[in-house]
């Protein structure tokens, strides 16, 4: 009964259904029902990640204890460069276990034991104690996270044939934005008190880390072979010895632009009802809903298209909000909102995009480290571009939303010559 009703869900939710040639018979037989769990344990993390986003509800959080300009400044690049730079370190372990779904459990758990500690920092502690504190434990998330990142590619490619992992990743990235949404609608009621939501939804995060967990679990991995896995360290020679791989990772790195912008966005009118923290859970979570399914079905057809088609969206709608500062309509009421919604759709392109090109385009034996040396480069870029862009604000700041549209159209630009790895 239950394989039936698995078998007639992966039929709606999937068009091609043609057997993946690189997956193992044993895999492709139990395709459907990993592909399923793949969508619930990701759906639920990519839920617990919009409950606690340091952008907006941990920032609000440490500006609420009063923890200080310093700390809440410092949560972003945590968490971004947290969860990418460890990638070199922990992807040769990773690559030499044959089983690799524990990696990816381990980091779900540590992170919902992270996010419980942080509900309960922010219970406890207040002022300069709980800036450390919480920023500490944001830390250890995003290691743990890193974890996760490293592992969680390479298992999607032995358990889910290549036409249908971006659907995959779509699918869960829509079904969360839902989950998102209801948080935001509440936070905009304005019913309850708000520190209290904020906790509950981090102390809810926490439990939808531990559900991610306990259904990957479940998945049925086939073991890898010895010579596969055994796998010493990531050697950046891969940069001069695959150029599309190099190509790949420029175009990530200009097009990070897409996650550094939205709070740039706020600054060029703090005092307008669009900083009301619903408002921007809000549209960033009604962005995912309304465009991770879509790119995902795009992304398994051509992921080189959907990062130049992303690349140029996240322009247009960055150089709209420029046009609007200079025109001073930015304060007009819904505008702002309407421009970050259309921002990250982009932003979720690009996510679902390099994701599945990634995947597709590196063998089994390259993807973990395809998967470090790519995050920990971008890790790097957002580090140092990060704090220089941060510097460069305090002189103007429509001056770092142009630069961030000039990286998207150079981007957009550059994938057009990467390879159709969907057809190979």
């Amino acid at each position: 009964m239950i394989d039936s009703m698995t078998t007639k869900l992966f039929d709606v939710l999937v068009d091609d259904q043609a057997a993946d040639p690189d997956l193992p018979q044993k895999a492709q037989d139990a395709e459907a029902g990993n592909f399923l769990r793949h969508v619930l344990s990701l759906g639920a993390s990519k839920i617990a990640d919009g409950l606690i986003d340091p952008k907006l509800v941990l920032s609000w959080l440490l500006t609420h204890l009063g923890a200080g300009a310093f700390w809440t400044g410092l949560l972003v690049p945590v968490r971004e460069s947290g969860a990418l730079l460890p990638q070199l370190l922990t992807s040769p372990v990773i690559a030499r276990a044959q089983v690799r779904k524990w990696f990816w459990v381990g980091g779900a758990f540590v992170q919902g034991l992270s996010a419980a500690a942080i509900a309960v920092a922010a219970l406890t502690l207040d002022g300069a104690a709980a800036g450390p504190v919480i920023v500490g434990l944001l830390a250890l998330l995003a290691i743990a996270r890193s974890v996760c990142s490293a592992s969680y590619k390479d298992i999607l490619g032995k358990t889910v044939g290549k036409s249908r992992r971006g659907t995959a990743t779509g699918v869960a990235s829509s079904a969360a934005a839902v989950g998102v949404i209801a948080f935001a609608a509440l936070l905009l009621t304005g019913l309850g008190d708000r520190f209290v939501i904020v906790i509950s939804a981090i102390f809810l995060a926490a439990a939808f880390w531990a559900m991610g967990a306990v259904i990957l679990a479940t998945l049925r991995e086939a073991g890898t072979d010895a010579e596969v896995a055994d796998i010493c360290f990531v050697p950046f020679g891969l940069l001069r010895d695959r150029p599309q791989l190099t190509r790949f990772i420029v175009v990530r790195s200009l097009l990070v632009g897409t996650a550094l912008a939205p709070p740039y966005l706020v600054m060029l009118n703090p005092d307008s009802g669009f900083g009301a923290l619903g408002a921007l859970v809000l549209a960033s979570a009604a962005a995912a809903l309304v465009s991770s399914y879509v790119w995902g079905r795009l992304s398994d057809r051509s992921s080189r298209r959907v990062l130049q088609m992303a690349g140029i969206a996240g322009g247009v709608a960055l150089l709209l909000v420029i046009g609007l500062e200079f025109a001073g309509l930015i304060g007009v009421p819904l505008v702002l909102p309407v421009l970050l919604f259309g921002l990250m759709i982009s932003y979720q392109g690009v996510r679902n995009g390099r994701s599945t090109h990634l995947v597709d385009m590196a063998g089994p034996q390259d993807r973990a480290q395809y998967t470090a040396l790519s995050n920990t480069i971008v890790g790097l870029v957002l580090m140092i571009g990060g704090a220089g862009f941060a510097v460069l604000a305090a002189i103007s700041v429509p001056l770092v939303i142009g630069l961030f549209a000039v990286m998207c159209f150079v981007a957009a630009m550059i994938a057009s010559g990467l390879q159709e790895v969907q057809n190979g």
